[in-house]
């Protein structure tokens, strides 16, 4: 839970990357982690300057990325940041369905980021 707290805290405005000039110390540090859909629909998703996959129906998705990538989804016709990748991602497995559904919560208001 505090994982999932964790990253929908970058799309309330917070970050653990201060600025640009902290961005930059990260640019060629990456990580490798798990994008899992335990989902029954296919999850597409934005990951900008990447490519916009779609993480198919019960199916796990090894990825890795730069630390301070962001990946995006779609929500009510705008982009929203799901995530921004950082160091304690690393060989974790992410839910993106449950992170997602976490964010659109948010977003609408049923759920604060403290919870």
């Amino acid at each position: 839970m505090n994982l999932i707290v964790f990253f929908l805290s970058f799309y309330m405005g917070t970050s653990a990357i201060a600025d640009s000039s902290t961005f930059s110390d990260y640019n060629n540090e990456r990580v490798t982690f798990t994008l899992q859909n335990k989902s029954l629909k296919s999850i597409p998703l934005i990951i900008p300057g990447v490519m916009k996959p779609n993480l198919s129906p019960k199916s796990k998705s090894g990825v890795t990325f730069r630390i301070g990538q962001k990946i995006l989804f779609k929500y009510k016709g705008k982009r929203k940041v799901l995530l921004v990748v950082s160091k304690e991602l690393a060989g974790k497995t992410l839910d993106v369905a449950e992170l997602i559904k976490k964010a659109k919560n948010i977003i609408d208001g049923k759920i604060s980021t403290n919870e």
